[in-house]
C-alpha cells in the first residue's frame, strides 16, 4: 500500500511539474486581426495579446508555434503543441476530437463578399478556407464550393474570377472590403464562438486557461481587447 501511495504521489508530482514547463500555443499566423506575422516575423494580433495575458494569469510560461490551418488539429493531437488559439470556432464536430475552453468571443458574423452586388450566393461559385465552418456552410447551401488552404487565397480567387464570392469571418473581411473593390453581400451566423482547443486528455491545462478567460470577462479586459482589435463578439 505504501508503495502504491508513493507511486501515486510521484505521478501527481510529475503531472504538476508539467505546468512548470513551457506550454506551446499553436496558431496559424495568417488570419488578421486574430493572428498574423508582423514585420519581424513574430506572431501578432488579438490572439497573441490574449494568449500572453492568459498565460500570465494562469502563471504559465508559454511560447508560440505556427502551423498551417489544414493540419492544425492533427498536429495538436499528435503533440506538436499543447493548445490551439487560432480563431477556431467551437463546433460539435470539432468537439469529437478536441476539448474547448469557453468562448473568448461571442458568435460573430461571417460574411459573403464579391466584386458585384448582383451575385446570387445560393447559386454562385463561392470560395472559402478549407476545414472551416464557412466551407461547411457553403457545401450545404447548394452553391459551388471551391476551397483554399489560406484565407488570402480565397480573396485572390474572387479577384481573379476563379470564384464569384468569398465567405469568411466578417472581422477578416472588413479591412479588405474597405481597401478594395469587394462589396458585402450579406451576413450569416455560424458556430458557437471562438475558443482555445486542447487534447481531450489535457483537462487540467484546459481548466487553467478556462479560468483565465473567465477572469478577463469578469474584469472587462477581454471586451477591451476585442475593442482594440475591432473584433465583433463582445460579452
Amino acid at each position: 500500500m505504501k508503495s502504491l501511495i508513493m507511486t501515486t504521489a510521484a505521478l501527481a508530482l510529475t503531472a504538476g511539474m508539467g505546468f512548470a514547463e513551457t506550454v506551446r500555443l499553436g496558431t496559424e499566423g495568417a488570419y488578421p486581426p486574430y493572428n498574423f506575422l508582423n514585420d519581424n516575423g513574430e506572431v501578432d494580433g488579438f490572439e497573441r495579446e490574449l494568449g500572453d495575458e492568459l498565460c500570465k494569469r494562469a502563471e504559465l510560461t508559454c511560447e508560440w508555434v505556427t502551423n498551417d490551418w489544414d493540419s492544425i488539429i492533427p498536429n495538436l493531437t499528435s503533440g506538436n503543441y499543447d493548445a490551439i488559439i487560432a480563431g477556431m470556432s467551437i463546433t460539435e464536430e470539432r468537439k469529437e476530437v478536441v476539448s474547448f475552453t469557453q468562448g473568448y468571443t461571442q458568435p460573430s458574423p461571417s460574411a459573403f463578399a464579391a466584386l458585384s452586388a448582383d451575385i446570387d450566393v445560393k447559386s454562385a461559385v463561392v470560395a472559402a478556407q478549407a476545414s472551416t465552418i464557412q466551407s461547411a456552410h457553403v457545401a450545404e447551401s447548394g452553391a459551388t464550393l471551391v476551397e483554399f488552404p489560406t484565407p488570402d487565397e480565397t480573396i485572390a480567387a474572387v479577384k481573379s474570377g476563379e470564384a464569384d464570392a468569398v465567405l469568411s469571418d466578417k472581422d477578416f473581411l472588413n479591412p479588405i472590403v474597405a481597401e478594395t473593390d469587394l462589396v458585402f453581400l450579406g451576413d450569416v451566423f455560424l458556430g458557437g464562438g471562438i475558443g482555445m482547443a486542447f487534447r481531450q486528455s489535457d483537462d487540467e491545462l484546459r481548466s487553467k486557461f478556462d479560468a483565465a478567460i473567465a477572469s478577463m470577462k469578469a474584469d472587462g479586459s477581454l471586451n477591451a481587447l476585442l475593442d482594440k482589435w475591432e473584433i465583433e463578439g463582445k460579452f
